[in-house]
């Protein structure tokens, strides 16, 4: 297996609009992905995503955002060390592309950095496989919830 990039594409029934929100805002992406997250959606705004708030020990991963392109494309850097800036090698990008597809959108999100993390074979497979799993979970989790922010008033 090569592990160089992770890569969805899903069907949301929501236009680009709505669902350019729904991976941008940090009151979105606390329905679909992270327990919280606080972010500033500008091409280089920072913020955290958190997970574990519910009882365990809380795990804080920093993000940057790359692009913030209404209602094309939102990518962001994240899960870099605490304290530093991220680049390539000490982070992951991820890439959300929209595209109108009858009254919905389709999404087309990729993540790389893996193997630049300069790892070894059996920490990139971990790491790799980790973000897989979380991305089958999560993607299926945005796309339910989309049309909800479309019904709602």
């Amino acid at each position: 297996m090569e592990y160089g990039s992770i890569e969805r594409e899903i069907y949301v029934d929501a236009s680009p609009e709505i669902v350019f929100e729904v991976v941008s805002r940090p009151e979105h992406l606390r329905e679909w992905w992270p327990d919280d997250a606080d972010l500033d959606p500008v091409p280089g705004g920072t913020g955290e995503l958190r997970w574990g708030e519910h009882g365990g020990e809380p795990m804080v991963v920093p993000m940057t955002v790359v692009e913030a392109d209404s209602p094309r494309k939102f990518s962001f850097r994240w899960a870099y060390p605490l304290g530093t800036q991220p680049e390539r090698g000490n982070s992951f990008l991820v890439t959300f592309e929209l595209t109108p597809a009858g009254d919905g959108t389709t999404v087309r999100m990729t993540e790389v950095g893996f193997r630049e993390q300069g790892w070894e074979v059996a920490v990139l497979e971990s790491a790799y496989l980790d973000h897989v799993a979380g991305w089958d979970r999560f993607i299926p989790q945005l796309a339910a919830y989309a049309p909800r922010v479309v019904a709602a008033p």
